[in-house]
């Protein structure tokens, strides 16, 4: 399976879910043009909180749509693409799986930086009642796993739509893991 774009989504206003649109606009060291978290500096609320002139390492969102279809398959939650607030939704990605610093390619030009792992939150119950835990699992070591999507920041803008092919470009070893940002 080719690694691609599903949909893409975003949103003027703090809001949980993003809206699904034709295409997004990538800006280079900024984020998505017309998201509430565009931004050099953070704009996550609750890291804004913590220190208002970080940087912002959480410009861009992505989700892999076949957490969408393990979610329904093992606990029975109907989820549509831009529901979990992401920009992007992929498949043909293990997204979670990929080194800190690996590099996607959008088309021909939008390139992000993968920062780290998204650390879901409590407005994920808000929207559907016990799905955290659904989006939370453990490893036969007993290590936290989040699925919800990985953080990155733009390297290179440029226009993002669905069923736009993605490369992937891993970093030079030693690969780190992805952790929460």
């Amino acid at each position: 399976m080719q690694a691609e774009v599903v949909a893409v989504h975003q949103s003027p206003r703090h809001t949980f879910s993003k809206e699904s649109v034709a295409a997004l606009t990538l800006i280079a060291g900024l984020g998505v043009q017309g998201d509430a978290h565009c931004g050099v500096t953070v704009k996550h609320r609750s890291r804004v909180a913590k220190d208002r002139f970080a940087p912002n390492l959480r410009q861009v969102h992505l989700l892999h749509e076949e957490l969408f279809d393990e979610l329904f398959a093992r606990h029975g939650f109907e989820v549509a693409p831009g529901a979990l607030g992401e920009n992007i939704t992929t498949r043909g990605i293990d997204l979670l799986g990929l080194p800190a610093d690996t590099e996607l390619r959008f088309g021909a030009d939008a390139v992000v930086r993968l920062t780290g792992l998204r650390n879901p939150c409590s407005q994920i119950d808000t929207f559907k009642r016990g799905l955290m835990a659904a989006v939370l699992d453990k490893t036969t070591g007993g290590q936290l796993i989040r699925k919800s999507g990985v953080m990155a920041i733009v390297l290179t803008g440029g226009l993002v739509q669905g069923g736009q092919a993605v490369s992937i470009r891993l970093p030079a070893g030693p690969h780190r893991p992805l952790q929460v940002v």
